[in-house]
């Protein structure tokens, strides 16, 4: 059995244009000083990390280790979900989705699919340089605006969208491969893959690529009334990473699972920061330890009530509270006889 690794905590959420939140050094240290012991960081980001420099610069990645080292954490592992989920866009979504992109390739949606895939692989390159083993990101989706079957979709409208998808993907996961790294796709509602029936759908489209893996984050699941513990069971061998994200999910007589087009704080599922919703950590954490998932718990810290500073200070300690290390040695050892094969067939009545 073997230890997971954390508390670690992922920066998107908190990066900014004020101290210190603005540079890599600064940030690590805040992290560090909330008792996180990794962070992720958002490749997207200039203020915290250049994906460029580090594509074509192992020295850059080797600096970049350094300063969070001196800083007391450790880098987990690299997110493009702002590039990854502009590998695939559906038409109704280009304008929303075009401040993910540089600039140079907004109103463009071709030119900004190409400027994602590139981006992909430089952080397949990066991912390398540094020595990672796991990736974090999104899709992309082309099929969402078809989610619920009315009017009702023409035949073979989802194998394509999968299809597609997955011609998209399977270069890059093929990139990381050579990179040794697995990709962790966060599956969530506004992606192709939001559950676990479209995750197996991807999965066989993608031929079953060995680099097509999961980040688990519950709280997606508990916001879509699934399993999240069972997921685990089915899916485990595909877990290469993990969001520690709360979420609660309160139904009225006015909204459910969609929640009306509310906002966040009026919604009837919501995220929460760590504790305060119901998802069932204890459960998750045990189960992870159960199937010997030994990389990173991360914070992403999402909510709509509490302060994002109160939500990081909790989150540590909440993290490293719920993760387990494992037992070297059975419980009952104390009780044991020692193993004598001629009195196990005494025992069991075996002669000779």
């Amino acid at each position: 059995m073997k230890t997971m690794k954390g508390p670690g905590i992922f920066l998107a959420q908190f990066a900014g244009d004020d101290a210190p939140f603005n540079d890599l050094r600064s940030i690590a240290e805040w992290a560090a000083g909330h008792g996180y012991k990794g962070v992720q960081i958002p490749s997207w980001d200039a203020r915290l990390f250049d994906l460029k420099q580090a594509a074509e610069s192992k020295t850059y990645c080797d600096e970049v280790t350094g300063i969070c080292r001196e800083a007391g954490v450790e880098i987990t592992d690299l997110s493009t979900h702002l590039q990854g989920q502009l590998v695939a866009v559906h038409p109704a979504f280009d304008e929303a989705f075009d401040g993910f992109a540089a600039p140079e390739v907004r109103g463009n949606p071709k030119a900004r699919q190409e400027w994602a895939v590139e981006q992909l692989k430089m952080a397949a390159k990066a991912s390398a340089h540094f020595g990672f083993k796991s990736h974090v990101t999104f899709p992309g989706a082309l099929a969402w605006p078809f989610l619920y079957p009315w009017p009702q979709r023409p035949g073979g409208l989802i194998d394509t969208a999968f299809e597609e998808l997955a011609k998209r993907w399977v270069p890059i996961l093929d990139a990381f491969d050579e990179a040794g790294c697995d990709v962790g796709y966060e599956i969530h509602p506004g992606e192709d893959v939001f559950d676990g029936a479209t995750f197996e759908m991807f999965l066989e489209a993608c031929g079953n690529h060995p680099r097509c893996q999961i980040n688990y984050d519950p709280s997606h699941f508990a916001l879509q009334m699934l399993d999240y513990v069972e997921f685990i069971d089915i899916y485990h061998e595909r877990i290469c990473a993990f969001h520690v994200k709360d979420a609660e999910f309160n139904p009225t007589g006015r909204q459910g699972v969609y929640s009306g087009y509310q906002p966040w704080l009026k919604r009837a599922g919501r995220f929460r920061s760590l504790g305060d919703g119901q998802v069932d950590f204890a459960a998750i954490f045990s189960k992870l330890a159960e199937y010997d998932y030994d990389s990173w718990a991360v914070l992403e810290w999402e909510c709509a009530i509490k302060d994002a500073e109160q939500g990081a200070a909790e989150g540590a300690p909440f993290i490293a509270g719920h993760i387990i290390t494992v037992t070297e040695k059975a419980f009952d050892d104390f009780a044991s006889g020692g193993t004598d094969e001629a009195a196990n067939k005494r025992m069991l009545g075996i002669s000779g």
